[in-house]
């Protein structure tokens, strides 16, 4: 969670999201925050995020004049968030405006935890915060990304980068995938599963699966995914191997490897144990409290093994993980 609600500028209460919006800026990304972040959310019993929109200017001129945005707060707003959404648009190589950069510069300082969508790694580097740091930008301007920024370690090909307080996505898309990533970080694993079939979206694709999927018109129609994803996921307490999956799939296993990274991004074996991962943690978050029967029916076999990938794949133990997410947690 990042530290910017210890500031002091507000009353406690839930976590504040901000997202700024500049002249210029994608509709559709601010489409994917409002839907992740400021949606009211009854079914899971109360509120994940304070949301609200910002702007520097009375009336924000959107993409290509699509519409403009108005009645939303002044760029004060900024300075009362938790996690700071900065503006993206297509014109990468014109500059931001003064004020909103420094609202950016002035939430960093002040611990909070930085977004960027799409081209917003271009705000995040302008900026000055994205220094000797990890990002992600959409593979159309990864070059002239470098070639104005070098001294951020830009991350190619990859969907999102969790740089711990600064978080950018490399496209549009993926920016549901980032801000999914985001409530799970924040809320575990059971709450963004829940989010995630509100938004009939993919509940998880890891940060590091490639940005560009090549997805030919199939010869023939039987060769989605779905069918083998859908029994494996009904599987997973059961040691399943590639060689089943590719079985299962009536394919070679080198076939079956072709076919995720062409319309998944990863490998058979990195999927499996995504999905395992994800299992894991919402048992615990559940209640459950054996370790050995965790790894057991999330078909990660050992305690040892579950406590291996859990901190490989959420920086925590799953007593720590228990702790955060689990029942009565928070």
């Amino acid at each position: 969670m990042s530290k910017g609600s210890s500031h002091g500028l507000r009353a406690p209460g839930p976590h504040r999201v901000v997202v700024i919006v500049d002249e210029n800026s994608n509709p559709f990304e601010l489409g994917c925050a409002t839907e992740v972040f400021g949606l009211r959310r009854p079914e899971l019993g109360r509120e994940l995020y304070d949301f609200r929109l910002c702007s520097a200017e009375p009336r924000t001129r959107m993409r290509d004049g699509f519409f403009t945005l108005t009645g939303v707060a002044d760029l004060a707003a900024a300075d009362s968030a938790d996690t700071l959404i900065v503006p993206n648009r297509p014109d990468v190589e014109v500059s931001r405006r003064p004020a909103v950069l420094d609202a950016v510069r002035r939430a960093h300082q002040r611990g909070a935890r930085l977004v960027g969508f799409c081209s917003g790694a271009f705000t995040l580097a302008e900026a000055g915060v994205l220094d000797g740091r990890r990002a992600a930008a959409h593979w159309q301007w990864a070059d002239a990304f470098r070639a104005r920024f070098p001294a951020v370690r830009l991350e190619a090909d990859v969907l999102f980068v969790d740089d711990g307080d600064i978080l950018t996505a490399a496209g549009s898309a993926a920016a549901l995938d980032l801000g999914l990533h985001i409530v799970r970080r924040d809320h575990g694993a059971e709450v963004a599963n829940s989010v995630s079939r509100r938004l009939v979206f993919a509940a998880h694709r890891d940060g590091g699966q490639r940005q560009f999927v090549e997805r030919p018109v199939p010869d023939l129609p039987d060769e989605s995914l779905a069918p083998v994803l859908a029994w494996a996921q009904e599987r997973l307490d059961s040691p399943l191997t590639v060689a089943e999956l590719a079985a299962r799939a009536s394919v070679s296993p080198a076939t079956l490897h072709r076919r995720f990274r062409a319309q998944l991004g990863t490998t058979p074996l990195a999927w499996l144990t995504g999905e395992r991962l994800t299992l894991a943690c919402r048992l615990i978050e559940r209640g459950e409290s054996r370790l050995e029967t965790v790894a057991r029916r999330s078909g990660l076999g050992t305690a040892a093994n579950l406590r291996v990938v859990m901190r490989r794949g959420t920086g925590l133990t799953p007593l720590a993980y228990r702790r955060r997410y689990g029942a009565g947690a928070g």
